[in-house]
């Protein structure tokens, strides 16, 4: 038998972090002055080290006419969870804590990137990478799938996804700029995980509402029935605004 020694020390780096954001004490820095809704940049000190991460708290969240009001953080932490559970691992690091500066929010890992280079101007390589995406965002029912929320870290390349308060709805709400794949079979390995959709109410139910685990449990079974991405609706928008 062999050992992955590159997986180990990943997940060894991830725990660290988990343990980091979920028990360490953290400062603001400054503030993302672009969106809607209060984001915070934050140093979080934890066992004489320093983690950068982003912090999003309910009070400072903008109501939405069809979301819950106060939300969008337990949204956050869903699709982490849920990318963790279906092995795509394209969500940063995210828990939700009751303790912070401005009070009860998230608290997700910080990741370096290039913020020039998004879904707009990626190569046709790295668009060929965003299959995962889209089944995902299809899944979570994103509401605002935008070019900028995608993205691949600095020195790694991995991809990750942010900004995920607005989705989970129960009424069918996608909208992304990633329809390249649509007609497309999805690949096996993502639909895989779906046949476990029995686990999720016990992943997901102190941060979504019964009705809308439900909802996400009929997704999952619809793409694991029809197995192919979708086209864009026509009745209603498909794309964010603004798209970036």
């Amino acid at each position: 038998m062999t050992f992955d020694f590159r997986l180990l020390m990943k997940t060894s780096t991830t725990e660290t972090i988990k343990s980091a954001l979920q028990c360490g004490e953290y400062n603001l820095k400054g503030q993302f002055m672009l969106g809607s809704n209060y984001t915070f940049l934050v140093d979080v000190q934890h066992e004489d080290e320093t983690y950068q991460a982003v912090y999003k708290p309910c009070k400072g969240e903008q109501p939405l006419w069809d979301f819950p009001d106060n939300t969008l953080a337990q949204r956050e932490v869903a699709a982490y969870l849920l990318s963790e559970q279906l092995g795509l691992h394209i969500v940063p690091i995210t828990i939700l804590r009751e303790d912070g500066p401005h009070g009860r929010g998230s608290l997700q890992q910080y990741i370096s990137y290039d913020v020039e280079y998004h879904y707009f101007n990626f190569t046709d390589e790295d668009k060929e990478l965003l299959k995962p995406v889209m089944f995902f965002d299809m899944l979570i029912n994103n509401a605002d799938r935008k070019g900028s929320h995608i993205f691949f870290e600095d020195g790694t390349h991995d991809l990750y996804l942010i900004d995920h308060g607005v989705c989970f709805h129960e009424e069918n709400k996608l909208r992304t700029v990633i329809w390249d794949f649509a007609g497309q079979a999805i690949p096996d390995e993502l639909l895989a995980p779906l046949s476990q959709t029995d686990s999720w109410s016990g992943l997901l139910e102190q941060y979504l509402s019964p009705n809308e685990i439900t909802a996400l449990q009929r997704r999952a079974k619809r793409l694991l029935t029809s197995k192919v991405f979708p086209q864009a609706p026509r009745d209603r928008r498909a794309f964010p605004y603004p798209p970036l």
